[in-house]
């Protein structure tokens, strides 16, 4: 009975270090997975992409961004990359990077961390912005005219 005398922040602590597995799997276990392996593990979308094979340009940015991650310091983040490449699945190698994903307008700032595997790059950096509504003004619809103009 142990685990009852547990405080609840003892718990928290031991919660907060959970590792992270991906389809059931270590992080560990998934770098030293071949791609063939590690496609099958993506969803249906990725997965076709990687059966289509790897473009150029996805070569470049990926031999970018070893080379960022190579030159950091320890325990630095390294220097981000910039790039247009939105449609790139983010796979197991990427992790710890940094990447400028350009939205339309600027490039916002992405680092990749063990849940983003699987997941595009368009889908951490939005090329729009979210509509928040205010109040109907006037002549916006007939029901605006019961809305006081103070």
């Amino acid at each position: 009975m142990a685990d009852a005398n547990e405080t609840a922040n003892e718990r928290r602590q031991r919660l907060k270090f959970k590792k992270f597995a991906f389809h059931g799997i270590d992080i560990d276990k998934i770098l030293a997975l071949t791609d063939d392996e590690l496609a099958q593990l993506y969803k249906a979308r990725a997965r076709r992409n990687f059966n289509r094979g790897m473009q150029k340009t996805t070569t470049t940015l990926m031999k970018k961004l070893r080379k960022s991650k190579k030159e950091a310091p320890f325990g630095e983040k390294p220097t981000a990359v910039k790039t247009h490449l939105r449609s790139i699945v983010i796979v197991p190698e990427m992790i710890g990077g940094v990447i400028g994903v350009h939205n339309g307008k600027t490039y916002i700032q992405v680092e990749i961390k063990p849940d983003m595997i699987g997941h595009k790059l368009s889908e951490f950096s939005l090329s729009y912005k979210q509509v928040t509504h205010g109040r109907p003004g006037i002549g916006a619809t007939s029901s605006s005219k019961f809305v006081p103009l103070k």
